[in-house]
């Protein structure tokens, strides 16, 4: 084999590496965000018309097989809510969606996960003592939830994670959580666990993955306002994380916000993550 013919054979091995590194690798436009916690994270809010139209930019990794929303697990769809479970409602992680997609430039794509157990005490999602809370109530609608996520939410919520991996770039994670665990100061530490543990199973870097809290409802007769002086110290435990007011924002009952109040919050959530990313 003379020279030319080794350079045309090397040439042609480095242009099918680049093109099959073009076609499987991460879109660097395709901005992922992991969302978490409780009832509030799941949806609550009752889902209005106006909230069924979707920029097709904005899409969600189902998490369940949905049969009723003609949705498969682990792939993608135009993020029509419900974005957590198959009869869940309105939650803050749709109006954060769209809030990005209106104020970031045409080629960005946002795509959410979602996995959140209403109930739960933040350390079903610890990795390490997950099992002690994934009973913590006995009736048939906490222990579906739980069984629906393969008894170890937080294993699975990785799992899809990894598989969005390969899809776009994790830019963040979204938590609302802490109605369960109010009044307990440790909050804070429980979450800085699993936000790290999150961290090194997805080898990212917290500089550039921010932790977003939001407060709990905190208007009208409430169960738990008081647990937000608490949710308010997350950041001197976490320096890259930041809290998100629920002031003002309307409720439904005595623990979740209405489908305004989740549009505000929501959006609330998108303002806080786009000054982070610069915009």
């Amino acid at each position: 084999m003379n020279i030319q013919s080794i350079k045309i054979g090397l040439i042609f091995i480095i242009v099918t590496l680049l093109v099959n590194t073009k076609l499987f690798s991460q879109d660097p436009d395709f901005y992922i965000f992991i969302c978490f916690g409780q009832s509030n994270m799941e949806g609550q809010g009752t889902i209005e018309s106006q909230d069924k139209i979707v920029d097709e930019r904005f899409q969600v990794f189902q998490a369940l097989e949905c049969p009723n929303l003609e949705r498969s697990k682990a792939k993608w769809y135009t993020a029509v809510p419900p974005l957590c479970q198959c009869y869940s409602g309105l939650s803050p992680a749709d109006y954060f969606g769209r809030t990005l997609v209106e104020n970031l430039p045409d080629n960005i794509r946002v795509g959410v996960i979602n996995v959140a157990i209403g109930g739960c005490d933040i350390r079903i999602f610890d990795k390490d003592i997950y099992q002690d809370y994934d009973s913590t109530y006995t009736e048939s609608w906490f222990t579906d939830k739980v069984t629906a996520y393969e008894q170890n939410p937080y294993q699975y919520l990785m799992s899809l994670a990894k598989l969005a991996q390969k899809d776009g770039v994790i830019k963040g994670i979204l938590l609302h959580q802490g109605e369960t665990n109010t009044g307990d100061e440790q909050w804070p530490m429980y979450v800085k666990k699993i936000y790290t543990d999150m961290l090194a199973e997805l080898s990212l870097e917290a500089e550039s993955v921010p932790l977003l809290a939001g407060e709990v409802l905190s208007t009208g007769e409430n169960c738990c306002s008081s647990m937000n002086e608490i949710i308010n110290k997350l950041p001197a435990t976490i320096p890259t994380s930041h809290v998100i007011s629920s002031e003002g924002c309307t409720a439904k009952d005595y623990a979740h916000f209405d489908a305004e109040g989740y549009r505000v919050l929501g959006k609330r959530y998108g303002l806080k993550m786009l000054s982070l990313l610069g915009y």
